[in-house]
């Protein structure tokens, strides 16, 4: 697992840690990525994202220097030892974006050529939604749409944020991205968006209600009160394991069971 910690002073890093059973992890005493670039000093790096390609690890991390937060890429062979390869999307840039940049959650798999990747951005409104790019070789990335491909729905769960979780899984059914929405109140909870196999750029399914939602104390009552935000899964066998961040205090774990097969094992 490559988690977030702050300090005392609010600075994040990014913490490794194990787990044989997937429940109960070990932490390695020293974090593996720490603030060392111009956009990451006196804030910190955050809200990672982790999927394996071809042999190498690819983190999404979001780098924050108190005044702007960017969607940076890191590649690594061990999950220990990371080679920084940039900001990715800059803020304030795109299509519809005119803000910040966060949460990469890239495909595993190349699809009709490239490989793509679900983003949260903020429109002009205010609201974070999700934006969608693809690439040739994961370091340089162009946006597929003018507008978010996954929007914020009035009067939902997702009304005012939109973010997507981890890497999503490859099926038969098509792309499975599981997301975290925030309604109008900041109660953050979790939904899933199916989108096309062939072409990522089409929903094809979204939940109208959430899957999973604040109802332990924990998850109410912390340093940012009703989260649990999706951010790390893992498969084993029929089961997923779900991690999550619960009212920004603490890692928690949820499961699920598949009722169908998953293409890909990856994620």
């Amino acid at each position: 697992m490559i988690y977030r910690a702050q300090d005392a002073a609010g600075i994040s890093r990014l913490g490794y840690a194990e787990s044989v059973d997937g429940i109960q992890f070990a932490r390695r005493s020293e974090p593996v990525i720490v603030p060392e670039t111009e956009y990451e000093r006196e804030g910190g790096v955050e809200d990672p994202r982790l999927v394996q390609i071809a042999g190498t690890y690819y983190l999404t991390y979001t780098g924050y220097n108190k005044k702007d937060a960017q969607l940076c890429l890191a590649v690594s062979k061990d999950l220990v030892h990371w080679q920084r390869l940039g900001v990715i999307l800059p803020a304030y840039q795109g299509n519809w974006n005119r803000g910040w940049t966060k949460s990469g959650a890239i495909v595993a798999e190349k699809i009709a050529g490239k490989f793509w990747m679900y983003w949260l951005g903020t429109a002009a409104d205010k609201t974070d939604q999700t934006g969608i790019s693809s690439s040739l070789d994961l370091v340089h990335w162009k946006e597929e749409l003018d507008v978010p491909v996954l929007p914020r729905r009035p009067g939902k769960f997702d009304s005012r944020v939109v973010e997507p979780g981890p890497p999503p899984m490859l099926t038969a059914q098509g792309i499975v991205l599981i997301y975290n929405g925030a309604d109008d109140h900041l109660v953050y909870r979790t939904g899933i968006a199916v989108f096309d196999r062939k072409d990522p750029r089409i929903v094809v399914y979204r939940s109208d209600e959430p899957v999973f939602q604040p109802e332990r104390q924990w998850e109410k009552a912390g340093q940012v009160p009703n989260v649990v935000f999706v951010e790390g899964m893992a498969r084993r066998k029929d089961q997923l394991f779900l991690y999550y961040g619960a009212a920004d205090k603490f890692s928690g774990v949820a499961t699920a069971t598949l009722t169908q097969p998953a293409d890909n094992q990856q994620n």
